[in-house]
């Protein structure tokens, strides 16, 4: 029986794991790096062991750090959660040889499965249908997917469209894929275009039962990264889901699998790939859970304790959608620093690696929370995130919250005609929606245009300056009583500037606007009869407007600013904190719009910095190995032909 359990991993999964052992009796630790020593996980876990260092390849991915944790703390299991060493056979064995119950499949099950081309093999061998694989020096075909052949994620995939791009591609997935995993081998397949990713959970114990727990969608993605994920599929026949359940189980069967995984397909009309099998619990779990009425990390433990499940798995009820909250600009370049506010409402579950006041590290990855809705129908589940989504208290970070809410409101989503495509430049829904303020997209429910006068994008300055204008009058200490911008004779207009919207009037109002409240943290506005209300919150530099279709995060500009340091014209600046992989110009190198001149990485992820115009190299101010900050000047490049 396992009376101390100690997760093998940060954030959001330790909190999940650490969940459902509090509800079991079982007492839990955590580890943590430097980077997290003020994380909740840390805080919410029975005991807690320091891993010295941020680095993921010094702490989490440190197995013999975590071994002497678990000695340490006199942990008798470990769960490695998902992702880090959670598809690492070897780690696995190292538990098991310590003594310690793995909760998590047969270290031999797991490396059947971790390296994808010999995953490929086996399941074809076994009668699982899969993609043919193409000859990298020469492939036959085109577009294709380079692949890692360890790991996943995203990480290690390039679409390749052509011959010319190929040799480029297949270096950068070897790097990302050496970074992530610890191994740089690539494979490719024909790339299989507007299919869906279908994937199905399954369960089993060791006694011979396996469950294939239903499907889950998770067509939409971006950077083969999944961002929306719901179950059932809303686009799949009878006979094609029929024929995934039997192909999973059959992986399962094949390797001998215990515990909980899941098997990935693509799934075009009635054609079913397989795409690999994950040997560990997934980040979207939680959909499965909410319609079959589970708890898998329970059923996990159980299964880790010699316990048989059922002969048949629950049946499902209803429908859920999650949605994945991500600290990341309009680019999906991952974002930093403090959290200030973070409040999820509604009627939504909400696994979440961070709480108001959290800092988020560059070290890992830029996801805040999953939220979770279900409901009787698809319908009903997501009308219900997109509300929770809506009202949301995000401050402090930009956030991918708008895209999200748009792709929830798109037509084609709401009909259930998603594909791996979808945020692709010519699909439904840009990915690159700018992650504040932006209106919906073609094909979704709109407010009226952002700069309307009527619009609540529109007046958000306006109740931001009004606010700033109340907040600063109850602080004044001189004649308290009068009204802010009290004169004699008005002699001109009282304005604010802010360095997102410019400069907003707000004495006199604008023509068809009245002010029904007007305090530092609550505003009020009324508009050709209709009312809407705003909730200000002020932080050092920033004033944020939330309200029931939207966020603002506004900068006041001081009346008297501080001399600010000159930049070059021309200078790329660092736009995130990370580490210089790789420099692809010198001073005097001629470029084009859209070439790359530098690669950083950061968050786990490589980052294209490109050239934003035609011109001539200037400078390059960094060199290949450093580690530079938000905002550092990379190269400075001068437009022109000069």
């Amino acid at each position: 029986m396992i009376t101390r359990l100690l997760v093998a991993n940060r954030g959001e999964i330790a909190r999940r794991v650490f969940r459902t052992c509090r509800a079991l009796g079982i007492s839990t630790v955590a580890v943590f790096s430097d980077a997290d020593a003020d994380a909740p996980h840390v805080a919410e876990a029975d005991l807690a062991v320091r891993l010295p260092g941020t680095r993921p390849a010094d702490t989490y991915l440190d197995a013999g750090r975590l071994l002497a944790a678990c000695r340490a703390s006199g942990a008798d299991a470990v769960h490695p959660g998902y992702g880090f060493l959670s598809e690492s056979a070897e780690f696995a064995r190292e538990v098991l040889a310590a003594g310690l119950v793995w909760v998590g499949p047969p270290p031999e099950a797991i490396a059947a499965m971790g390296v994808k081309i010999g995953a490929k093999r086996l399941m074809a061998e076994a009668g699982v249908p899969v993609l043919p694989s193409l000859d990298l020096a020469a492939p036959e075909e085109f577009p294709l997917l380079v692949k890692a052949s360890a790991g996943g994620g995203g990480r290690g995939m390039r679409v390749v469209r052509g011959p010319g791009e190929l040799a480029e591609a297949v270096e950068s997935a070897r790097r990302e894929a050496a970074a992530a995993f610890g191994d740089g081998t690539v494979f490719a397949e024909p790339l299989l275009e507007r299919a869906r990713h279908v994937e199905v959970q399954v369960l089993a114990d060791r006694h011979g039962t396996v469950w294939a727990l239903g499907e889950r969608e998770c067509s939409v993605q971006r950077r083969h990264q999944k961002v929306i994920e719901e179950c059932p599929s809303p686009g799949i026949s009878e006979a094609t889901r029929s024929l995934l359940y039997e192909a999973a189980v059959r992986a399962a069967r094949t390797i001998g699998y215990v515990g909980a995984g899941t098997v990935e397909f693509l799934v075009k009309g009635d054609r079913v790939a397989f795409l690999e099998m994950n040997t560990r619990l997934q980040v979207e779990h939680p959909v499965t859970e909410l319609v079959h009425g589970v708890d898998l990390v329970r059923l996990q433990l159980d299964v880790a304790e010699g316990a048989a499940l059922p002969a048949a798995p629950p049946p499902p009820a209803g429908w859920a959608v999650e949605a994945r909250l991500y600290a990341e600009d309009g680019e999906h370049v991952p974002q930093a620093g403090v959290l200030r506010r973070f409040e999820i409402p509604g009627d939504v579950r909400v696994d979440a690696g961070v709480e108001s006041g959290s800092v988020v590290s560059p070290h890992y990855d830029a996801l805040l929370a999953k939220v979770v809705a279900h409901g009787a129908t698809r319908a009903e589940a997501v009308r219900k995130l997109v509300s929770a989504l809506r009202r949301a208290r995000l401050h402090g970070l930009t956030t991918n919250r708008d895209l999200l809410v748009n792709i929830l409101t798109n037509r084609e989503f709401v009909a259930g005609d998603t594909h791996t495509g979808f945020l692709d430049p010519d699909g439904p829904v840009r990915a690159s929606t700018a992650a504040t303020g932006t209106p919906a997209e073609a094909g979704s429910a709109a407010e009226p245009a952002a700069g309307h006068a009527g619009s609540a994008a529109g007046q958000a300055g306006l109740a931001a300056a009004l606010a700033v204008a109340a907040l600063n009058r109850s602080r004044a200490r001189v004649l308290p009583g009068l009204p802010a911008g009290w004169r004699n004779v008005r002699s001109q207009p009282r304005t604010l500037r802010f360095e997102e919207t410019g400069e907003v009037t707000y004495d006199p109002l604008p023509e068809g606007v009245t002010v029904a409240a007007a305090e530092p943290y609550r505003v009020v506005l009324e508009h050709d009869g209709l009312r809407r209300t705003y909730e200000i919150a002020h932080y050092p530099g920033s004033v944020c407007v939330d309200h029931a279709d939207g966020h603002a995060e506004l900068t006041p500009v001081p009346r008297l600013p501080e001399p600010a340091e000159h930049v070059v014209p021309g200078s790329l600046l660092a736009p995130m904190p990370g580490n210089v992989l790789r420099v692809e110009v010198e001073p005097g190198d001629r470029v084009v719009k859209g070439q790359a001149v530098l690669v950083l990485e950061a968050m786990k992820m490589e980052h294209r910095i490109t050239a934003p115009a035609d011109g001539v190299v200037a400078a390059v101010q960094v060199e290949k190995g450093r580690q530079v900050d938000a905002g550092a000047v990379l190269v400075i490049i001068q437009e022109g032909d000069s």
